[in-house]
């Protein structure tokens, strides 16, 4: 039996757990029966990546395909999911494992993108001139994750009219959020949206609902607008289709500095991250293991190949 397991980040937030797993039971049920559809979490919520994993097998899964449900690829999605899977295989040597790709940039995140800024009463074919999109993204350590919210921005610029579209980040790198809303200012902005680049409520996104009306106050004479972030968008199913099929289909691609970055990172990282995990015990093997990936995790096991119909790999969605 194939097995989906998606892989959320978590929050300290219950609502925003609450979302993720909301979202994946109104997908399965447009999916195929005949396969097994889970969810778990990287930190702050259960079941974790490895108990998520026992689930699947303890259902009767031989195939688990591990679906990140994440923006970009960061510290997460190439060290501590990899390293969860490479546990599994060791503990299941029966199971085969596919990981796929999180969402990444992808050409319907940006009509998610454009349809939260509609949505605030936003023109997008003729936006005035002196208003700026701030694209604000997590942040974090991972210099690969960040620039692409600088792609990001850039294609979002080519695909709208709007003269200013400027990243920013809510924590860990610059610019901050403080550091964008200036940046737009000085460069001529009257008004300023501020666009997350977030999957799902949480912490961090109630902290900014929080800061809208201080950045009002600093700033009396902009016009601040908060757009929403992805949340229940149905072109967010679309993607996450596109990554299960990818993964079904063995046609996964990584990212090759990927397997780089993992070796020369997992010297330096905590990875007893998951802050309330039960299975510490679990990662004290070598991370030096021997991947001989072709980043697909799984070309060993010789799986069968899905034929596809008409860009639909037959069986797998309705």
């Amino acid at each position: 039996m194939k097995a989906i397991l998606f892989v959320g980040h978590g929050s300290r937030d219950p609502e925003g757990n609450h979302q993720v797993r909301q979202y994946i039971e109104n997908m399965r049920a447009n999916w195929d029966d005949s396969l097994l559809v889970e969810t778990c979490f990287l930190e702050f919520e259960r079941p974790t990546v490895n108990q998520g994993i026992d689930l699947c097998v303890e259902k009767g899964a031989t195939h688990v395909y591990v679906i990140p449900i994440m923006l970009l690829q960061a510290g997460h999605s190439k060290i501590h999911i990899p390293a969860a899977i490479d546990e599994a295989k060791e503990k299941y040597p029966d199971v085969h494992f596919t990981y796929g790709r999180p969402i990444g940039v992808h050409e319907e995140a940006f009509e998610i993108l454009k349809t939260r800024l509609a949505e605030i009463g936003e023109n997008l074919d003729r936006p005035p001139s002196d208003t700026a999109i701030l694209l604000l993204g997590r942040g974090g350590s991972d210099a690969d994750a960040n620039s692409d919210l600088y792609k990001i921005s850039r294609l979002l610029w080519e695909k709208t009219n709007y003269k200013l579209v400027e990243p920013a980040f809510m924590g860990v790198t610059n610019p901050l959020v403080d550091e964008g809303i200036e940046r737009c200012i000085k460069l001529g902005a009257a008004k300023v949206i501020i666009l997350p680049y977030f999957l799902f409520t949480g912490i961090l996104i109630k902290r900014l609902e929080n800061m809208m009306g201080q950045f009002a106050e600093q700033y009396p004479q902009i016009d601040f607008q908060l757009a929403g972030y992805f949340g229940y968008h149905p072109k967010l199913q679309t993607i996450l289709k596109d990554r299960v099929e990818e993964a079904i289909g063995d046609e996964v691609k990584m990212n090759c500095d990927t397997c780089q970055y993992r070796l020369l990172a997992m010297e330096h990282v905590d990875h007893h991250h998951h802050h309330d995990h039960d299975h510490d015990h679990h990662h004290h093997h070598d991370h030096g293991h021997h991947h001989d990936h072709s980043h697909h995790h799984h070309h060993e096991h010789g799986q069968e190949t899905i034929h596809v119909d008409e860009g639909k790999k037959a069986g797998n969605f309705k």
